[in-house]
């Protein structure tokens, strides 16, 4: 059933439901043609692409999941919600719907999540499209552990479980471009996100470390991907990787987006779209 609180005139699109390891799945599946698969962080949700998707899926099948215990996927009690496993039921998520030659698109947790994909299955990744995100451990970035260390506390856990820490204040934080995020939008974030969920994500900013340089160890596999990189470079937390997504992506088109922050998608989509529909058109 389609949540009240979800207005439909943002947000038309039909549900869809995969069943992943731990629960039900949610999931966009708009348009016909070549399959264009966006990956979500946090707090975000689905709801972070629906201009992406509005604009694309006439010429494009867009899918794009809700991570068990983000958007309208289940909650399920006891389940790891580390990204690692999220990254698992995206693998399977993906074969399962029998994708071929996709474009993934990336954004923040959705980068270590649906990169294991492409760094697993290059041959099956036509096209990367990035917003600011990453795909290397923290270990040894003093300002990412002194937070992480705070937030994957037991006082950061009750700062996400009951003050919906994630979206009032680091979500919040990271728009730059505020005209587009008005309190109707934020409410969707808010209504959307599982405190638990999002709290274990800020413990597995180092929690999840040695996955991550996991996935970095084997960046060459994503080299010769043709690859677009949309940057907010007002992200107080990721505008300073742009330098180092350069250094691996050796086929890689920059746009950089000086009014930006964190969330392209969400402040930028109709200055974005332009760039992204050429990058979809040319390669």
């Amino acid at each position: 059933m389609t949540p009240t609180w979800l207005d439909r005139q943002e947000y038309p699109f039909a549900p869809h439901w995969f069943h992943a390891g731990g629960g039900r799945l949610h999931y966009v599946d708009e348009g016909q043609g070549a399959p264009i698969v966006m990956v979500h962080g946090t707090p975000t949700w689905s709801f972070l692409y629906r201009h992406l998707i509005k604009a694309l899926r006439g010429r494009y099948r867009c899918v794009v999941p809700d991570h068990l215990g983000f958007g309208l996927s289940d909650r399920p009690v006891g389940w790891s919600y580390r990204p690692q496993d999220q990254a698992r039921n995206f693998a399977r998520f993906v074969e399962s719907l029998r994708l071929r030659d996709l474009t993934l698109v990336v954004h923040d947790f959705g980068g270590p999540i649906g990169l294991a994909y492409a760094l697993e299955h290059p041959e099956n990744v036509r096209r990367l499209v990035l917003f600011n995100t990453w795909m290397w451990s923290f270990a040894d970035d003093r300002r990412f552990r002194l937070v992480g260390r705070l937030l994957g506390s037991r006082p950061g856990r009750v700062l996400y479980e009951r003050f919906a820490f994630a979206v009032r204040v680091m979500f919040r934080h990271g728009i730059a471009a505020r005209a587009r995020y008005t309190p109707a939008v934020e409410r969707h974030y808010l209504r959307a996100a599982d405190g638990h969920a999002t709290w274990v994500y800020a413990r597995e900013v180092l929690g999840s470390s040695a996955w991550y340089e996991s996935l970095w160890q084997r960046r060459a596999r994503l080299a010769r991907i043709p690859a677009l990189l949309l940057w907010g470079m007002r992200d107080p937390a990721f505008a300073r990787f742009l330098p180092r997504w350069r250094s691996v992506l050796e086929r890689a088109q920059v746009i950089e987006l000086a009014d930006c922050g964190h969330a392209p998608p969400e402040e930028r989509a109709p200055e974005v779209l332009p760039f992204l529909g050429q990058f979809l058109e040319a390669v």
